[in-house]
């Protein structure tokens, strides 16, 4: 049975895997759903899922500061015991998360959609909306535009729903997925700050020749 990248989207929906899992699952089924499914569980890739109602309240805040000084993020990683939050392989995870933070663009300013404000929606949507309105097409295209542009905000916000810079294959919670199936516990990501140098500082602006003229009145 042949299968498409449409199997390939749904079994990643179904599993929360990376898309090469995914299609190496269906590959070796033939293209069957459930068989591939169940060759996820079997290899234990696909375990994450029984996780998801445990409670993870171990883990491990993380720091990261960028190259130069300009850039810093914290990051608080959740698991289930103290025992996985000292491994090497949790710890690089947690470093790995903050480095995201810290290099993607547009900066994540929530966790998941579940943190998203009906204010920043109403926002954003007021800009799209305006923007849309500016290129002078028909109400009906206006709507569908504004549409688009909504249905994207969670993906440039939201930090879970965003593509995982070490690999655009997946997200950042599908990552997180496959890395819970590996270490064999509940992991999640609690909450973030990222810190830019001069960031809501009024930058300084000189009046060169106000300057010049002051000083030239003080030497008279």
């Amino acid at each position: 049975m042949a299968y498409t990248a449409l199997d390939v989207k749904a079994l990643r929906d179904k599993t929360g895997l990376g898309m090469m899992d995914c299609k190496k699952a269906l590959e070796e089924n033939g293209g069957d759903m459930e068989k591939a499914i169940d060759y996820l569980r079997k290899k234990g890739l696909a375990a994450s899922a029984n996780k998801a109602s445990r409670i993870a309240t171990e883990g491990i805040v993380e720091s990261y500061i960028h190259p130069g000084g300009r850039v810093g993020v914290l990051v608080e990683v959740n698991c289930e015991t103290d025992f996985v939050a000292r491994t090497e392989a949790f710890q690089r995870l947690v470093r790995e998360i903050a480095m995201h933070v810290a290099a993607h663009d547009p900066q994540p300013r929530f966790v998941n959609k579940d943190e998203v404000t009906q204010s920043f929606l109403d926002k954003e949507k007021e800009i799209a909306t305006e923007q849309a309105l500016a290129t002078g097409k028909p109400a009906n295209v206006v709507e569908k535009i504004v549409e688009g542009k909504m249905n994207k905000i969670f993906e440039e916000v939201c930090l879970l729903e965003q593509k995982f810079i070490m690999n655009d294959d997946v997200t950042v919670a599908q990552y997180l997925s496959t890395k819970t199936a590996e270490i064999g516990e509940k992991l999640s990501i609690r909450r973030f700050t990222k810190y830019v140098l001069g960031e809501g500082l009024e930058k300084r602006k000189d009046d060169f020749a106000a300057e010049v003229a002051a000083q030239s009145a003080a030497a008279k």
